[in-house]
């Protein structure tokens, strides 16, 4: 009996298919550029962030110059006194952006760079992870130890930027002719925090090694206990088990207490309880529209007094936008059936409207289904202007230079008789596909359409895509 005991222990300790499990659940492979990804990424970013804070420190201190010269003409001992101090401040800063800022105390990356962290310090005591190269990860390390410390004192800047603009407001009080200038240092202070809000935003962005080495770090019970352990945002917000202490809920009233509060108050009524839950909703939805329309500041004082431009802060290829629309048009008695591919790259000028260029293609398909063909009918060049109206309706409008000849040798399109000119304008649809993906439905009327030879639809609806 007891060896037939020991023999059936010994089959469930030791079953082959348990043990793999634990060690593909254990044991990992990074992806090969995992690291070189986040190290050339950090250092990319820093390099932005450091260029961007030392402009900002710049443009701060040739406005208070400015300031400090006008006031000299009216009160050089308030002159001097206001501005003197400051400007050798932002001085000093500029000249020790790059050193080993001290002490820590909070997270400038927000939560990717947490993340990112403790990540990097759990691969460097890890035994149960394949790839990550000692070398590789020193130096991955202390790139992104070099980004948190440029973030860092880019935080500071940012914070003494709101202050020193608050206080020469108040200083100034009493003298006239400085609201512009005043408005000036707002808006520096205001573009220089939401820039960085744009390179978190693409700092954040990981790519596919990154992601598969994220996803598979995340299947290791390892890996996230040390981020429930060491994350600066877990013991934010009190996720360790372990540490949880009941002295830091005292006082607060439980979700229960809350309901039986308000059925004390409002009784089993109905209609009261629906008014309630009503104003709730309403309060929430409030709620809800003042975070989207101040979705970037995170600080009272980061609230502009002026219109703030949304696409001050995007660079020349963020601003681009690519797309590509299709056009059918039935087959006529000059020309077969034809698909209109296009492609187009736009430039967006304003947070409600772009400008673009675009290059298309007439593919001819036949007269019918049994006599289905392939041809090239033409080629075209596009402009376009793009311009919100309300929601998600469009204006749009353009000029367009189209050869609706069939294609037989490239020379032919040398000939610009053969080109024709078409003035299109109509409205637009737009929908959201996926995050990055949004379609669009055109409908557009050409006020050239009669001038073709042999003459035109005047009416185009084309189908089609931008991200």
């Amino acid at each position: 009996m007891n060896v037939f005991l020991l023999t059936v222990f010994t089959v469930l300790f030791n079953n082959p298919a348990s043990d793999s499990t634990i060690r593909k659940d254990s044991v990992i492979t990074l992806p090969d550029k995992y690291l070189s990804q986040v190290k050339r990424k950090s250092a990319h970013v820093e390099a932005q962030v450091d260029k961007r804070t030392a402009q900002a420190l710049d443009r701060f201190a040739r406005q208070e110059k400015r300031m400090q010269a006008k006031l000299m003409k009216v009160d050089s001992t308030a002159a001097k006194r206001i501005f003197s101090q400051s400007i050798d401040s932002l001085n000093n800063m500029k000249a020790g952006l790059g050193r080993k800022v001290s002490g820590l105390t909070s997270n400038a990356g927000g939560a990717y760079m947490d993340t990112l962290q403790n990540s990097l310090k759990f691969l460097q005591g890890s035994n149960s992870v394949l790839g990550a190269n000692s070398g590789k990860l020193a130096s991955a390390t202390a790139s992104v130890d070099n980004l948190q410390n440029s973030l860092q004192q880019a935080e500071q800047v940012k914070a003494y930027l709101r202050e020193q603009r608050q206080l020469l407001k108040q200083q100034l009080a009493n003298y006239t002719g400085f609201g512009k200038d005043l408005t000036n240092l707002n808006k520096e202070a205001y573009y220089y925090g939401q820039q960085l809000n744009e390179y978190k935003a693409t700092l954040s962005d990981r790519k596919k090694a990154e992601e598969k080495a994220v996803a598979l770090l995340k299947t290791m019970p390892a890996y996230n206990n040390f981020l429930a352990q060491h994350s600066q945002f877990a013991s934010l917000f009190n996720l360790i088990g372990a540490s949880s202490n009941s002295t830091s809920l005292a006082g607060l009233q439980t979700r229960s207490q809350v309901e039986q509060l308000v059925s004390q108050r409002l009784g089993n009524d109905p209609s009261a309880q629906q008014a309630v839950s009503q104003q709730l909703a309403q309060a929430k939805s409030q709620l809800n529209e003042l975070k989207d329309k101040y979705a970037n500041l995170d600080n009272a004082g980061d609230m502009p007094d002026f219109k703030p431009n949304p696409m001050k802060t995007k660079s020349f290829l963020q601003r681009l936008e690519f797309g590509g629309n299709l056009q059918f048009q039935k087959n006529t008695s000059y020309y077969p059936t034809t698909t209109d591919i296009a492609g187009q790259v736009g430039y967006k000028f304003h947070k409600n409207g772009s400008v673009g260029i675009g290059v298309s293609y007439k593919l001819g398909m036949g007269t019918g289904w049994n006599h289905i063909a392939f041809t090239h009918q033409g080629i075209g060049l596009r402009s376009y202007v793009d311009w919100k109206l309300k929601g998600t309706f469009y204006l749009n409008g353009g000029f367009e230079e189209n050869y609706l000849t069939a294609i037989t040798n490239v020379s032919q399109l040398k000939d610009l008789s053969l080109w024709t000119g078409s003035a299109l304008l109509g409205l637009s649809k737009k929908y959201k596909i996926s995050g990055k993906l949004k379609g669009n439905l055109m409908v557009l009327y050409d006020f050239l359409a009669a001038r073709s030879v042999p003459a035109t639809s005047a009416i185009k609806v084309r189908i089609g895509y931008t991200m």
